[in-house]
């Protein structure tokens, strides 16, 4: 699909032809759209192609008059069946004559604010376009970041009395999106301090002052993640042990229970031979051999409490 917007003052807005489009979003194109685009702008192929691959590597490349920056974005995946609610993917964006062109395969929310044409008002260049979506990248990475730690703390919660390997699964997957979006981070940081070191940014007098900016709030999103990271990973090995703690304590509450049982059925058993027995022929043996029982699992029983068995 692809998606055409002018500049009215400073917001975009819906435009109709190519032509008078500064931005020109593409999301998901076919192959026809793909090949039009490379055709009308005379852009390398791998320019777009190479953005089907869900890891290519954040870069900046140059190729005559076109400038192609490759961002990870993260992604947040609201459906319950996606094995990570949270990933990476990368974002194309490519300036190329007086426009700029976006290109995602992949879903994301980052540029949804200026796709419904709501997002705040800014002197629209190509350099400060550019540089609004990688701030806007840094800030959903911040976003997301705090949705993961108030669930890993809901899971801590749930794991305190829980013997199940269900919640670690859960912890696990936590940690898996934490490294996607640490990695991510990192690859962007190198580029964001390419992007500061390019002639072409300095184009725009206001931009140095806009990708510093860009450049904390990402550093800021890298220590979020590598604090997350680092509690989470000494809160898994922490509460593995718990469920194994747990699992102990049930063990040795069930072995003393069945060694408890034992004795008395140990007792009955022995009297239930058909050999001589102390007993046999007193009037009251049956209660004789049943108190013998109850004692001796009395006694069994304030030896396990004393040694804190239970």
């Amino acid at each position: 699909m692809i998606q055409l917007f002018k500049i009215a003052g400073q917001r975009f807005q819906p435009a109709l032809t190519q032509d008078e489009a500064f931005w020109i979003h593409l999301e998901e194109p076919t192959a026809d759209e793909t090949k039009s685009l490379i055709e009308r702008f005379e852009l390398p192929e791998d320019f777009i192609t190479d953005l089907q691959d869900a890891d290519e590597n954040s870069r900046m490349e140059f190729d005559g008059g076109a400038v192609l920056n490759i961002m990870r974005v993260p992604l947040y995946y609201k459906h319950r069946s996606a094995s990570l609610s949270f990933s990476t993917a990368p974002l194309g964006v490519i300036a190329v004559q007086d426009k700029i062109i976006t290109v995602s395969f992949f879903e994301n929310e980052v540029l949804t604010v200026y796709l419904d044409c709501k997002h705040r008002p800014f002197e629209i260049t190509q350099q400060s376009f550019l540089l609004e979506i990688a701030l806007r990248t840094s800030l959903y990475y911040l976003k997301f970041l705090k949705e993961i730690n108030r669930r890993t703390n809901k899971i801590e919660s749930e794991l305190h009395q829980s013997m199940r390997n269900q919640e670690l699964i859960r912890l696990q997957r936590m940690e898996k999106s934490l490294v996607y979006f640490l990695t991510a981070l990192k690859s962007n940081e190198i580029i964001l301090e390419r992007m500061q070191r390019s002639r072409w940014l300095h184009q725009d007098p206001n931009a140095e002052d806009q990708i510093e900016d860009v450049i904390i709030e990402n550093k800021q999103a890298i220590e979020m993640a590598t604090i997350h990271s680092s509690i989470l990973s000494s809160m898994m090995e922490t509460f593995a042990s718990i469920i194994s703690n747990n699992l102990n304590v049930v063990l040795k509450f069930l072995t003393s229970i069945t060694i408890i049982l034992a004795l008395p059925t140990l007792i009955a058993s022995i009297y239930g031979m058909n050999v001589h027995l102390p007993f046999e022929k007193h009037p009251y043996a049956f209660g004789i051999v049943m108190g013998i029982s109850i004692v001796a699992t009395i006694l069994l029983v304030l030896v396990f409490i004393r040694k804190r068995y239970f």
